[in-house]
């Protein structure tokens, strides 16, 4: 049962994460607080721990110390518990090249338990929002980057999810196609969900509610976008990170 009385989706506290023993710190304390129904933007430069972090408060990485909170319940101990309840689109597509695009976001479905009645008109709302339309049979091997990246999504929204993680989701993505997308997050937000979005491209941060900027794996500033720029006193987000990005970054 989902803890209700909760102002925060999402909690870490000195969340660390090290690989090859103990060599590389890919997450250094990272403490977050994301409230419920947020669009939440985690930037950072190319291995500066965003994907690690999501990874490890969706439960699919063990933390190597810290603690993680998602719905008021730990993580990963009771990661089963809250599994469906999240939905994940990876940077790195986790569909099925030689399946077609509706056969993807089926197997997806029958994963989350999903009966066929509940399936089929939340299949058809994706495809519509999505503009997938016309591609629902087609092999995702022939699909565009684009189409992939919108199957994802699709895949990581057929079972309605409380909290979505969208790590890197506009990569490759013509400037039309992002518009759309964030039309679509905004769309998604007014229904209550929390969207945590990673992103190496310093715009996107513009358009979120809040940003942690992340560099070799510590949280260096967090605020809404204006709170931000007027605290450093710059006209974009890029000029803020670029102004506290000195130094060497880690590789994820």
């Amino acid at each position: 049962m989902l803890a209700t009385e909760i102002e925060y989706a999402i909690e870490t506290q000195d969340l660390v994460k090290i690989y090859k023993t103990g060599k590389v710190q890919a997450v250094n304390g990272l403490n977050l607080q994301i409230k419920k129904g947020e669009i939440y933007a985690l930037i950072g430069a190319n291995g500066s721990g965003k994907t690690t972090s999501i990874n490890m408060i969706s439960g699919a990485l063990f933390p190597t110390s810290g603690t993680i909170k998602v719905l008021g319940h730990e993580i990963p101990r009771n990661r089963r518990l809250i599994t469906n309840y999240i939905g994940l689109a990876p940077q790195d597509y986790s569909i099925y090249e030689d399946l077609s695009l509706e056969e993807n976001v089926r197997f997806f479905s029958r994963l989350y338990g999903m009966s066929k009645g509940d399936f089929e008109p939340k299949f058809e709302e994706l495809l519509k929002i999505l503009r997938l339309e016309e591609k629902r049979k087609a092999l995702v091997k022939n699909l565009s980057g684009g189409m992939k990246r919108r199957t994802s999504i699709a895949c990581s929204l057929i079972h309605s999810p409380k909290i979505v993680f969208f790590d890197e989701a506009t990569v490759g993505v013509d400037p039309v196609l992002r518009s759309f997308f964030w039309e679509y997050f905004r769309s998604l937000k007014d229904k209550g969900v929390t969207l945590v979005i990673t992103s190496h491209v310093m715009d996107e941060a513009e358009r979120a509610d809040r940003i942690g900027l992340m560099r070799a794996g510590k949280l260096i500033a967090e605020g809404t976008p204006d709170e931000l720029k007027q605290k450093h006193n710059a006209a974009t987000i890029e000029e803020i990170f670029i102004e506290l990005s000195e130094g060497e970054i880690i590789d994820e």
